[in-house]
């Protein structure tokens, strides 16, 4: 039976779930939400892309369920442990309508994705939700130093790399510290993005250790008086980018070593983030004015480069 054809349905239920049904739900989600990594799915051949949607639309969907904030995070918390409880029986072959499950236990069987990994990316966006001292005090959680921080950027983003370069196809186990570093990278970039509105929802995850040796508190920046950063907190978020620029340099080593048909994927989603970073810093570090963010024709054009450059691999020899 075809992967397209194979019908995964309720016992006794109706409205049967294909798997050509439940990838092009899991395309949707992604063409919806995945501001960034949809450009570079694009770039994949059809069985690659469709895994790599799956992937995003089981993180998109454990990223709605903590950020719900009409519940509060013991609710969240509640809600995440049911939702992988689901999945943990789904992937261990009970029956289910769950489009999104469905496709992402097809991709986990198709890459040989560890399930250990799919729990781990749960585990990140759970640690969101831990009770804590601080959040009991409705103090913002945070971060001692950048050990804790990187803890935090493995769980929610290393793991995506992960689990990304097994999609892409990979022979050298040096790659998947590479893809970890990458993760990292993105993950810091994400977070100088976000301050404003990270600090909005009380949450700041530069390290404590940084903003004490740049003298900028905490309170600083979750009562910002204005949209112009300090020339304190300038420093500190340059410290960050220079740190994710150097954690850049790990997605060029990994480059070579993924499947000659998956780089211009990995191409355009490192150069899409990269350029992220780069505007960041030209823009000052002006992130309390804005959302920073990589202009649509600007991502149409990488991924313009990425599929012209797709064209030539395909006519190389390798792996597909």
């Amino acid at each position: 039976m075809s992967a397209a054809s194979e019908t995964v349905a309720r016992s006794g239920g109706v409205d049967p779930v294909t798997l050509a049904s439940a990838y092009a739900e899991c395309r949707a989600i992604a063409r919806r939400e995945a501001k960034n990594f949809y450009f570079s799915f694009v770039a994949l051949p059809a069985a690659r892309r469709d895994a790599m949607c799956a992937i995003y639309a089981f993180m998109r969907r454990a990223d709605d369920l903590s950020d719900d904030e009409s519940f509060s995070r013991a609710e969240r918390r509640q809600m995440l442990a049911a939702w992988l409880e689901d999945w943990r029986r789904v992937r261990d072959g009970e029956q289910t309508q769950d489009a999104v499950f469905v496709a992402v236990r097809d991709a986990a069987r198709r890459f040989a994705i560890p399930y250990s990994l799919l729990d781990e990316l749960v585990a990140g966006t759970t640690m969101d939700l831990d009770e804590t001292e601080a959040s009991r005090a409705g103090r913002p959680d945070t971060f001692p130093s950048y050990v804790e921080l990187d803890r935090y950027c493995y769980l929610v983003a290393s793991v995506v790399g992960l689990v990304c370069i097994r999609i892409f196809g990979y022979c050298d186990a040096g790659a998947e510290k590479l893809a970890e570093q990458t993760g990292i990278a993105f993950q810091l970039t994400n977070i100088l993005r976000d301050v404003r509105e990270d600090t909005e929802r009380n949450r700041v995850y530069l390290p404590l250790r940084e903003l004490e040796r740049h003298g900028v508190a905490v309170e600083d920046l979750l009562h910002h008086p204005a949209a112009t950063v300090t020339e304190a907190e300038r420093a500190l978020l340059a410290a960050v980018a220079e740190r994710a620029e150097q954690m850049y340099g790990a997605a060029q080593e990994l480059l070579p070593r993924i499947d000659r048909i998956s780089r211009p994927a990995l191409w355009v989603l490192v150069t899409i983030y990269h350029r992220l970073l780069r505007r960041i810093r030209s823009q000052r570090y002006e992130v309390m004015a804005q959302r920073i963010s990589v202009p649509t024709w600007q991502k149409l054009l990488i991924l313009a480069v990425g599929l012209v450059w797709m064209g030539g691999v395909r006519l190389l020899p390798g792996r597909g």
